[in-house]
């Protein structure tokens, strides 16, 4: 089996009723009482936050999840033949689980500087997209986060990401390193989140409401998380 990245891999050892339709990234809203704490209680928070918006991802795919392991470089390990990605922002989280390599990322649509705008895109890739705004210009941002994320790679990447073709507003194609990628974005309440596609189509859910107590909140779908990164 070949996946985006011209990668072989052997196929995913999972449920045969799993990922038989689309796949469910999930976005879940962060209590506004955990977004103005201590900037490491708020990064922790938004660790396990994202790790129950992947679990419930994984449920309404129908497969588990055990430990998630990342490698050396932050990329994800797949989990039981579970491929996944989380992003998460002071407003937001966001989680996706696939039987393929995936990428999401997620960013509040605010102003950014010209010097920005010329670093994440050159004027080829603006003419394409049709203007240069905030909108646009996260867009442009989380669709080659995304990318880099499915392909294992860093932001160091990022100048090999170039947005090749533009199907409408929610829909574009990355190319990386010579393989095309497309991504679908879905822009909700000042934010973005991109997708890479494989071979499932995309329903994304968006959770409404998270006015909880965080540890009955996790409790169900606590996900134990350990990287392989070391520490200095």
């Amino acid at each position: 089996m070949v996946f985006p990245g011209g990668r072989y891999m052997k196929k995913p050892c999972v449920s045969k009723m799993a990922f038989e339709d689309r796949l469910y990234p999930v976005l879940l809203p962060v209590p506004e009482a955990y977004q103005h704490r201590r900037r490491a209680e708020t990064v922790r928070f938004l660790k396990a936050h994202a790790r129950r918006a992947l679990a419930l991802s994984a449920r309404k795919s129908g497969v588990a999840l055990e430990n998630l392991e990342k490698k050396e470089n932050g990329a994800p390990v797949p989990s039981r033949g579970v491929h996944w990605s989380l992003t998460h922002k002071d407003a937001f989280v966001g989680a996706v689980a696939a039987p393929e390599p995936v990428g999401i990322d997620l960013e509040t649509i605010r102003p950014r500087s010209t010097a920005l705008f010329a670093r994440i895109a050159d004027d080829r890739e603006w003419a394409l997209l049709g203007t240069k705004d905030p909108r646009c210009f996260f867009r442009c941002w989380t669709a080659k986060e995304a990318v880099l994320k499915a392909a294992g790679d860093g932001l160091s990447g990022l100048s090999g990401c170039r947005i090749h073709d533009v199907f409408n507003e929610n829909r574009l194609t990355v190319i990386y390193k010579g393989t095309p990628w497309k991504v679908e974005h879905h822009f909700f309440k000042g934010h973005v989140a991109s997708i890479t596609l494989g071979s499932l189509p995309v329903e994304w859910v968006l959770v409404e409401d998270a006015f909880f107590e965080p540890d009955v909140f996790l409790q169900d779908t606590h996900l134990p998380f350990k990287s392989s990164q070391t520490r200095g």
